[in-house]
């Protein structure tokens, strides 16, 4: 049976469980039939021309757990950034586990998915927001087609959440291979502020694909930092497309860290649908052996007297593949952007690859853009002169790349998550120093 036969037969067994009433089971049939239209992209697309799924949708995937599964804390604890009190909205095998989480519904609502999806009390903004931004490809509808499960943020006007949130998505293995469809909706009233973290974590060596969709709503004068961990074993692959709405003078600053999987794609566009907007699009990507990462991501000014920032830091060892392809849209109207983009990447080896396409269109005639793209290896005067001064060839060589990388950790505002991901450069490089960037 062909994957696509699998989920229309699935399809099936799904409506037999979830409410048909609700609002999104019109949406569920729509995006089943854009699916079944679209189907898995190929690379004859120019979008996926570097990035062949066909390995990671050869296999007999199970879409729905056959059972629930119990974990403790302690086996997920390394995974949390436990070192600040956070609240969390943890999934087990694509089932929301109620005694790891800590949601609420005081003065703002952090919560599942399923929960605002079924009941009357959060019609309103589901049917304002929810897949009002993600985009209608094929596996974006195969998400809304299938996603039962996920997060729900809705913060209202002038509020400030005073700890960041916690999403976190589990995998157990006690399927032998399983495919989760997570979907979360983050709604951020006019002058509110929040911050999120995101991960997707594998916990045995069975093989795993998630298939996440993400929606952002930032609303007058909202400020929202998210940060997406991608440091999952090598038996999982990860498909994310994230979408960002922004209103006049919002900041939207989203990081993300790709360390670890066999092949992840991530899919980001900003729209900002307003004026005097600040979109912030950061990334480190260090990966090895036969490993797979490839970001997209669009930033769209329709707008007047706004900004954007996008630098993607990159180190590719062995037979590595990186994929880059930025794209700053600006509009007739949208005059007075100033617009910067930047891609790096260091080839640790003389097999590891990337392919780069950093892209402007311009419609406009009172802009500041700019976008360059740097490919090379490291200075070797530089490793010299370290060496020369009594450090190992090893720990030259780590410490010029975590100043490569430097530049992007600046911006991590959450002093926690700047000291994880040291620590996880430090790791994959395979160095132990004596401090923190």
């Amino acid at each position: 049976m062909s994957f696509k036969d699998k989920i229309l037969s699935s399809f099936i067994a799904l409506e037999n469980e979830v409410d048909t009433e609700t609002y999104a089971h019109s949406l569920r049939n729509e995006a089943l039939g854009n699916f079944e239209k679209l189907g898995v992209p190929q690379r004859k697309e120019e979008a996926y021309k570097y990035t062949s799924l066909k390995s990671v949708f050869n296999k007999d995937y199970s879409l729905f757990p056959k059972k629930d599964t119990a974990i403790e804390y302690s086996d997920i604890k390394r995974f949390l950034i436990h070192e600040i009190d956070a609240y969390r909205v943890i999934f087990v095998d694509g089932i929301y586990s109620s005694h790891l989480s800590q949601t609420t519904h005081d003065k703002f609502d952090v919560c599942l998915m399923s929960s605002a999806l079924n009941n009357p009390k959060y019609n309103s903004v589901i049917e304002t927001y929810y897949n009002k931004l993600a985009s209608q490809d094929g596996l974006s509808s195969l998400n809304t087609a299938f996603a039962r499960e996920g997060a729900y943020i809705h913060i209202g006007k002038n509020i400030a959440v005073e700890k960041p949130i916690e999403i976190v998505y589990f995998s157990t293995g006690n399927e032998r291979a399983l495919m989760t469809q997570p979907r979360n909706l983050v709604v951020v009233g006019e002058n509110s502020q929040v911050q999120i973290i995101e991960r997707h974590q594998s916990l045995s060596d069975n093989e795993v694909l998630t298939n996440a969709v993400t929606e952002i709503f930032a609303a007058q004068r909202a400020m929202v930092d998210y940060y997406k961990i991608q440091n999952d074993k090598l038996n999982a692959s990860l498909l994310d497309h994230t979408s960002v709405d922004q209103r006049t003078s919002s900041e939207v600053r989203l990081h993300t860290f790709s360390f670890g999987g066999s092949l992840t794609r991530n899919n980001l566009n900003f729209y900002q649908n307003g004026e005097h907007c600040n979109s912030l699009l950061n990334g480190v990507t260090i990966i090895e052996g036969k490993q797979h990462v490839d970001h997209s991501t669009l930033v769209h000014h329709s707008q007047p007297n706004c900004e954007s920032y996008q630098e993607y830091k990159q180190i590719f060892d062995d037979r590595a593949v990186g994929v880059f392809n930025g794209k700053v849209l600006v509009d007739k109207i949208a005059q007075k952007i100033n617009a910067f983009q930047q891609n790096n990447n260091i080839l640790v080896s003389d097999k590891a690859t990337i392919n780069a396409k950093p892209q402007l269109e311009i419609f406009a005639d009172d802009v500041r853009c700019s976008h360059g793209c740097t490919i090379g290896q490291l200075d070797e005067e530089a490793l010299f002169y370290m060496q020369s001064r009594g450090i190992g060839k090893k720990e030259a060589r780590a410490l010029l790349m975590f100043a490569f990388a430097n530049s992007v950790l600046e911006s991590v505002k959450i002093p926690e998550i700047k000291s994880r991901i040291t620590k996880l450069i430090a790791k994959k490089l395979q160095v132990d120093i004596g401090f923190d960037l």
